[in-house]
């Protein structure tokens, strides 16, 4: 079956030794990074365990993300351990900047800080408090301008609940997209099934610009969601994301080779699409 030259994971989480090993410490310092990896059951990443899951998995690059600590100064302390991550992995890894959910002053000083040291996008953002989307505006706004992609977190409003589900709705969602249609917004987890909409024309035409990615999507979704998804969609605007270490990325790839798809779509999701937004956008 036919594989595109380069697979590239467009979204997985990896942390510094410090974190993972003072897990019980960093729960006191952020409640909800606490409800997402409070229980040691739930995995951490250190870059180089993600390196070799990907040798081993034949994924040739990916997009590592830390966290949204609502400390900036932790947001700096990652930001460091994914910049140092890609330096220590040339042409593998791909950094995104870590910053609060709230991003103005400061933040917006960090971000332009570590995108001059290499990063490339900013994401993923999140809040799971269920408010309104206008948090993400100053970062939305920020990315345009620099010219980076904006990774967001998004929830199905219905089904089953799971840590660091979040609450707001798609309402809210739609709304922010069309209020920044320059900025080129990634949607992690495929939107929280924002492109089912896409089926209304005034929907597609406001989303026309957002791609979605495809993390958690076997915790969440029947495999069908890929041939589905790509006759809503088109294959153009879909990203093949892992979430790592939530799923192994070999997972993703069996699902995606065995889908209804034409080789051409399969290669635009397993990478052609994002490397493609890395080189239009100013990265």
């Amino acid at each position: 079956m036919s594989r595109p030259n380069t697979i590239i994971d467009g979204h997985t989480h990896v942390f510094p030794d410090v974190v993972r090993g003072g897990r019980k410490k960093f729960c006191k310092h952020d409640a909800v990074f606490c409800a997402l990896y409070g229980d040691p059951r739930a995995r951490m990443a250190g870059s180089d365990e993600l390196v070799n899951d990907m040798n081993t998995q034949g994924v040739d690059q990916a997009v590592i993300c830390g966290f949204p600590w609502e400390d900036l100064g932790l947001c700096r302390l990652h930001n460091d351990y994914l910049l140092e991550s890609a330096r220590r992995h040339p042409g593998r890894l791909i950094p995104f900047a870590c910053v609060p959910p709230r991003g103005s002053g400061p933040v917006e000083a960090e971000i332009h800080r570590v995108i001059d040291g290499g990063m490339k996008g900013i994401g993923e953002v999140a809040h799971y408090a269920g408010e309104e989307m206008i948090w993400a505006r100053p970062l939305a706004k920020l990315a345009d301008e620099i010219g980076v992609p904006l990774l967001i977190h998004t929830s199905e409003e219905i089904g089953h609940h799971y840590p660091g589900k979040g609450l707001h709705g798609l309402r809210s969602l739609y709304e922010f997209i069309g209020t920044f249609p320059g900025t080129t917004v990634i949607l992690a987890h495929w939107g929280g099934g924002l492109f089912f909409y896409e089926l209304m024309p005034e929907v597609a035409s406001t989303t026309r610009r957002v791609l979605y990615d495809t993390a958690a999507s076997p915790y969440l979704y029947d495999s069908r969601i890929y041939e589905i998804a790509v006759k809503i969609t088109g294959a153009n605007r879909i990203i093949f994301g892992s979430d790592y270490p939530l799923i192994q990325p070999a997972r993703y790839i069996r699902e995606i080779e065995s889908a209804a798809l034409e080789p051409s779509a399969r290669k635009k999701i397993l990478g052609e699409n994002l490397a493609e937004i890395l080189r239009a956008e100013h990265c």
